[in-house]
């Protein structure tokens, strides 16, 4: 069968974020050849690319062109998968699968994976300070990226406070708003500022939306780590339990979790519609998100 127009759009979001990185990290010259290598492995490594696929979307939305999100779409990415190499480290989440393979400190050792995540984030902003758009908007997108990494690294904080410690259901949302909803939010920001929106009403709306989808997509991970498999997920499964975290089917129970996965997709959706822009792509990735098994 041919591809459908979903799976067309993220073969082209994968190979152009294969293409950019490349071509990034090869005019990098990194002094230390593990650090190059470690740095590589954690992002050539497989990965769905959801951030720069949402980041392209949300641009292409706005009228803006493909190559305009190039820069942007590689820079949350980067950010990504920094903070999936510092998560996946024996003082935080001490995960041995990532993407189906060795997490970074299990295939290199602690001080390069910690190394890598840092060189990671780095990056991430010299390739905004690279992106072929107005001065402006790339202070935008920069201010955009930052806030949404600290508000991540507070998430990630709060998220390892709750170990073991029973908490609310609003509690665990505001967690997630910032560990998980941050770098989604960005990444439609980033995309609608590559097209050069700066109307407060469209951006508002677009974080709003960008809320909710996060939301949405973290409890179908926790859904998934209750329901799912590590061959089809390519990381361990139950962890989350293992590790006392609360999690959405741990506090409402997976059947509720499960609705409030559909609802706030709903919701999501609802946003959308709402959005003066061509938001066809928005919606397919939105209801990806939410069937997705892995």
């Amino acid at each position: 069968m041919p591809p459908t127009e979903l799976e067309f759009f993220m073969q082209r979001v994968r190979k152009s974020v294969q293409q950019q990185a490349d071509s990034f990290f090869n005019a990098q010259h990194l002094a230390a050849v593990n650090l190059d290598q470690a740095v590589r492995y954690s992002v050539f490594n497989g990965g769905k690319r959801i951030r720069p696929a949402l980041c392209y979307a949300s641009c292409l939305a706005f009228g803006g062109h493909w190559q305009h999100a190039d820069m942007p779409a590689l820079a949350i990415e980067l950010i990504h998968c920094y903070s999936l190499v510092h998560d996946d480290l024996p003082c935080m989440d001490d995960d041995d699968l990532r993407r189906g393979q060795p997490t970074c400190h299990r295939q290199f050792n602690e001080a390069i994976a910690l190394l890598a995540g840092d060189t990671l984030q780095a990056m991430a902003f010299h390739a905004l300070a690279l992106a072929p758009l107005e001065v402006s908007l790339r202070v935008a997108t920069m201010d955009v990226l930052a806030t949404a990494a600290r508000d991540m690294a507070a998430g990630q904080t709060l998220d390892l406070d709750a170990e073991g410690t029973p908490i609310t259901l609003e509690q665990l949302e505001s967690i997630h708003r910032l560990k998980t909803g941050a770098l989604i939010r960005a990444s439609l920001e980033m995309g609608a500022l590559a097209a050069g929106v700066t109307d407060p009403k469209s951006l508002a709306s677009l974080q709003r939306y960008g809320s909710l989808l996060g939301l949405a997509f973290q409890v179908q991970d926790d859904v998934l780590d209750v329901i799912g498999n590590a061959h089809t997920l390519g990381k361990s499964v139950g962890a989350d339990e293992r590790m006392g975290k609360a999690t959405y089917p741990s506090i409402m129970g997976l059947a509720q979790a499960q609705q409030l996965s559909h609802d706030l997709h709903a919701q999501a959706l609802t946003e959308l519609h709402t959005m003066e822009a061509d938001t066809q792509m928005l919606l397919q990735l939105t209801d990806y998100l939410i069937s997705r098994d892995r």
